[in-house]
């Protein structure tokens, strides 16, 4: 692994400890390759990450595909797997230790991002001291309810995109996620721009950077990078 760039601050990964879809009890978590892409782009440039979940320990995982070489490396890795087991709980978090802050989706995020106060605090101190905030597919579930000093939703008149509500309509799970994450960003006054299902898509607004689905994880994390090495 390349060393980490010198005086980088850390990028904080926040990951879901929300383990059930709805009523019916279905496991869910984090989805494993939105950490697993992102954090080898990351860690290729030598940009330093650390993990929070929202309750801190170890977080439920989803999306265990070990056919993909990036997951299986990572899941295979001791130092990984010993970080995850011991995630930072989010409302522990020091804003001013963190350049930019990234919500993994997986569709547990859908319950507990929007309802952490921490995900607010954390997500806004970052954001109004210049850092970054990045997301990708359930992962914008946290900036649905992220308000800045002014009052006014960081989303306001952003440039996003997040898990569609086609693509959730394809899961169908629609009738069981608490809210459709497109359309609630919409109500918040985000521009959503979608691209066709299960195809990348990853929007840049300034510091925010939000990608689609599970396909825009890696490109989420090139924007992240290039916005954190640009200066």
């Amino acid at each position: 692994m390349p060393s980490a760039i010198q005086g980088q601050k850390p990028v904080l990964f926040v990951l879901t400890s929300h383990g059930e879809k709805g009523e019916g009890g279905e496991p869910t978590g984090f989805f494993l390759g939105e950490v697993t892409h992102p954090l080898a782009v990351l860690e290729a440039a030598g940009i330093p990450v650390e993990f929070a979940s929202i309750e801190g320990g170890e977080p439920p995982v989803d999306g265990l595909d070990l056919k993909d070489a990036t997951n299986a490396r990572y899941w295979n890795d001791e130092g990984f797997r010993n970080s995850i087991r011991q995630t930072l709980r989010l409302a522990d978090a020091d804003p001013k230790r963190y350049s930019a802050i990234f919500f993994a989706g997986g569709h547990g995020a859908m319950w507990d991002f929007p309802t952490s106060p921490a995900v607010n605090s954390v997500t806004s101190a970052i954001f109004e001291a210049g850092g970054v905030v990045a997301a990708v597919c359930h992962g914008p579930a946290a900036l649905v309810n992220v308000s800045l000093s002014n009052g006014a939703h960081l989303v306001a008149g952003k440039n996003v995109a997040a898990f569609t509500d086609d693509e959730e309509r394809a899961v169908k799970l629609d009738k069981v996620v608490p809210f459709l994450l497109a359309s609630t960003l919409t109500e918040r006054g985000a521009y959503h721009h979608a691209a066709p299902d299960w195809t990348a898509k990853v929007i840049v607004d300034g510091r925010l950077v939000t990608g689609q689905n599970p396909q825009s994880a890696t490109g989420v994390g090139e924007a992240l990078r290039d916005l954190l090495t640009a200066n």
